[in-house]
């Protein structure tokens, strides 16, 4: 089970790294980027570079995020928890 959890622990680390790197172009400022931080309204994003992010994040982690959880993720932070979960039942 602790093997599991550390796995788990390491995706989660590595999901994060990577959604930091792929949207570190689009930081505002010297605002810097958080789990926290929001998304559509906290970076210079469009949709289109935000289905981009997603893309690269499903050919990376090998899972694919339905439109409908998409549409409920608003914090980079609720974007790693998604793919986590998902790669977890894979």
């Amino acid at each position: 089970m602790l093997a599991t959890q550390e796995r788990v622990a390491d995706i989660g680390h590595d999901v994060m790294q990577e959604i930091f790197r792929l949207l570190a172009p689009y930081q505002v400022g010297s605002k810097g980027i958080t789990p926290q931080t929001v998304i559509s309204t906290g970076l210079t994003v469009d949709s289109l570079t935000i289905m981009d992010v997603i893309m690269e994040l499903e050919d990376r982690f090998d899972v694919s995020i339905p439109l409908s959880f998409v549409a409920e993720i608003d914090t980079i932070d609720q974007l790693a928890q998604t793919v986590v979960t998902l790669h977890a039942r894979r």
